[in-house]
């Protein structure tokens, strides 16, 4: 199969918004999703995406900034592909595309959080040279 990898432009970020869906499993509605792409696309903010035959597969969020703990960072969020996907080393592909891809941005570290119970994605980014440093907490306001 014959994937592609690539940044999308901001502008185009409600193109992604059905992956996303999916990977909250619909509890976020697909309208307010759109609503907050729109205002994600003036912050610090690129998307990478898997393309096969044009179609959007994958998808990766990454947050850029500077952390005093570990110097110029991005943050990975949101980072799922279409399960039919799965299981053939496109994940590790896609993740050796971003590595390669923020440290030409100048990255020295890569972040990223993950769901208590998707063990699943434990075990990939553990596999992928990550380790835990803490816990993230949410408070709602």
């Amino acid at each position: 199969m014959d994937y592609h990898f690539k940044i999308i432009s901001n502008e185009n970020l409600e193109n992604i918004v059905p992956l996303i869906f999916k990977l909250n499993e619909a509890k976020i509605s697909e309208e307010l999703l759109k609503s907050r792409f729109e205002e994600i696309k003036y912050q610090n903010y690129k998307c990478a995406v898997i393309l096969k035959n044009d179609i959007i597969i994958g998808v990766c969020g990454m947050w850029f900034c500077t952390r005093h703990y570990s110097g110029r960072s991005v943050e990975l969020d949101h980072v799922y592909i279409e399960p039919e996907f799965r299981g053939n080393g496109l994940g590790k592909q896609f993740m050796a595309w971003v590595h390669d891809y923020v440290k030409q941005q100048g990255c020295q570290s890569i972040e990223l959080n993950t769901y208590v119970s998707n063990h699943p994605s434990h075990k990939f980014y553990f596999n992928e040279g990550f380790e835990i440093l803490g816990y993230h907490f949410l408070k709602r306001i």
